[in-house]
């Protein structure tokens, strides 16, 4: 590798590597993150991002709900349904998200932070006489995250120990507005919702990139690039790099977009009830974002590999003397070494919630038993494809000239998701007048494919058993709570992963303990 940093010449004596510190540099970074925290709350994926459900009543019973018009949270799953409502409703809902995770490579054997994530949700139907209903509520309507503290193979110190580092994400979703209803026929209904989507995205890890990303060309080099450079093996006077590594920090994100729901509701006869539903797609533009970019340990490594590399080609040399040789041949390609490799950049991000299309049924076999399915099927792979990243405003030049840019690039984060389908079935025992109990299950294939599974995104859960009770404390007044078990799920990542190094054939496990708790009063 020295053979090609030999070629660029002399000058500069700025001594920025010794054996007890390395590259004096300062460490922060920030090029990526997913996290929607909405006032607070933070959430973990169930169905992809999304919960199989939003209030204790229909999560209870597994989550079936497009087919049973007893609640006002049919503005997030059927807005038709509440045509049938008997009467006005008022719904407050909280739940309370414990997941547990666990990562393991070649490196790592770790448990995940257990996290506690309250989930509040608050509805309202009007049902009047005639045939128009409406309401207005407030959704958590999903998200994902994590927290681990794990070692990579980049980040060591003089001593060859590893220096753990933050691996973060957290998105959350929240979403809210006016659902209206009309009933054509006493048995037939169409709902519509219009929601504004509030969402914010945080991301804390190393982030790896492609050598061919470093675009910026080597001065007296006949063209050759710094990631032709970084990638060209020792043989050929390369660093044989792979991947080039920064340590990335990205917050402040936030978007504001739309979305509406169309649905159908018909009741076949007092025994069956049908439902089907569409949502629509939702584009959402994380703007104020901040971004921090530290290729510190990055050029510790490269800078530690010239070194290594003079030595051996010239055996009688000193390691000072090595180390003001390469200092020198940096110099000379247009880095400042005084100036560091840390940059802070504006940062936008793109992503998009997708479409989703759903069927129900439900079916009153007595008057004390009821039990339907739902079946739904939601476009990942249109939606999640990847995460556009447009970082602006950068002023380190070094970055700058590395890049080949002047402040500004742009990132596609890979994802590749792939498309689900939710099946939900469920059903609730009135017990006496006051007291009803209620079982489900619910399972939809894990979206994240094997090329993209991280820690910090494992939206990987399929399976939820759910139980539940409601109990009528007054003619106007009913509590209902359930238990959700998000089933521990486990995926091995491809090798090579198409996302870093460090996680191929590596494995991600994630588990979901949901405690719900509403109150509705019948107004």
């Amino acid at each position: 590798m020295y053979s090609i940093l030999r070629k660029i010449s002399s000058l500069h004596k700025n001594q920025i590597y010794n054996s007890n510190k390395g590259i004096v540099m300062k460490k922060s970074y920030g090029t990526l993150v997913i996290m929607l925290y909405i006032f607070s709350m933070s959430l973990f994926a169930q169905s992809g991002t999304k919960l199989i459900g939003f209030d204790a009543r229909t999560i209870g019973r597994g989550g079936v709900d497009i087919g049973f018009f007893d609640n006002p949270d049919l503005m997030m799953s059927n807005p038709a349904g509440i045509s049938f409502l008997s009467g006005s409703m008022l719904d407050a809902n909280f739940s309370l998200m414990v997941p547990s995770l666990h990562f393991q490579n070649a490196l790592n054997n770790k448990d995940g932070k257990t996290n506690y994530f309250p989930m509040p949700d608050i509805s309202y139907v009007s049902s009047t006489n005639n045939n128009l209903t409406w309401g207005i509520g407030l959704f958590t309507q999903g998200g994902m995250g994590s927290d681990f503290t794990l070692d990579h193979a980049l980040f060591v110190d003089q001593n060859g120990n590893y220096i753990p580092q933050t691996y973060h994400s957290k998105l959350a979703v929240m979403q809210g507005g006016p659902s209206v209803s009309y009933k054509f026929t006493p048995s037939f209904s169409i709902g519509l919702t219009a929601q504004l989507v509030y969402s914010i995205l945080e991301f804390q890890m190393p982030y790896s990139l492609s050598p061919s990303a470093m675009q910026g060309v080597i001065p007296q080099t006949g063209g050759m690039t710094f990631g032709q450079l970084f990638a060209a093996p020792p043989s050929q006077g390369g660093f044989g790099y792979q991947e080039v590594t920064a340590d990335a920090n990205m917050n402040n994100l936030t978007a504001i977009s739309f979305t509406g729901r169309i649905g159908f509701a018909y009741k076949v006869n007092d025994q069956i009830s049908l439902g089907l539903t569409y949502s629509l797609p939702t584009s959402l533009t994380y703007k104020n974002g901040k971004a921090t970019m530290d290729m510190t340990a990055q050029l510790n490594n490269a800078f530690g590999k010239a070194v290594m590399g003079y030595m051996a080609q010239n055996p009688s040399a000193t390691q000072q003397q090595a180390q003001a040789a390469v200092m020198t041949q940096f110099t000379n390609m247009g880095i400042n070494l005084q100036k560091g490799a840390v940059d802070n950049y504006n940062l936008e991000a793109k992503l998009k919630l997708p479409q989703s299309l759903g069927f129900g049924l439900s079916y009153k076999a007595t008057d004390s038993f009821r039990a339907g399915f739902d079946i739904e099927w939601y476009n990942w792979q249109n939606a999640f494809d990847n995460m556009s990243l447009n970082l602006s405003n950068g002023s380190n030049p070094n970055i700058m000239t590395m890049m080949g840019n002047t402040g500004s690039f742009s990132i596609n984060f890979p994802m590749n998701w792939k498309d689900v389908i939710l099946v939900k079935i469920g059903g609730e025992y009135d017990i006496d007048g006051a007291l009803t109990v209620r079982a489900g299950f619910a399972y939809g294939n894990n979206p994240v494919p094997s090329t993209t599974i991280f820690p910090v995104f494992p939206a990987i859960v399929e399976n939820h058993i759910t139980i539940g009770a409601g109990y009528k404390l007054t003619n106007e007044f009913t509590l209902n709570a359930a238990y959700e078990i998000g089933l521990n799920s486990s995926e091995t990542a491809s090798n090579p992963s198409i996302v870093a190094n460090e996680y191929n054939g590596s494995t991600s496990q994630l588990a979901t303990n949901l405690f719900h708790i509403s109150l509705s009063w019948n107004l």
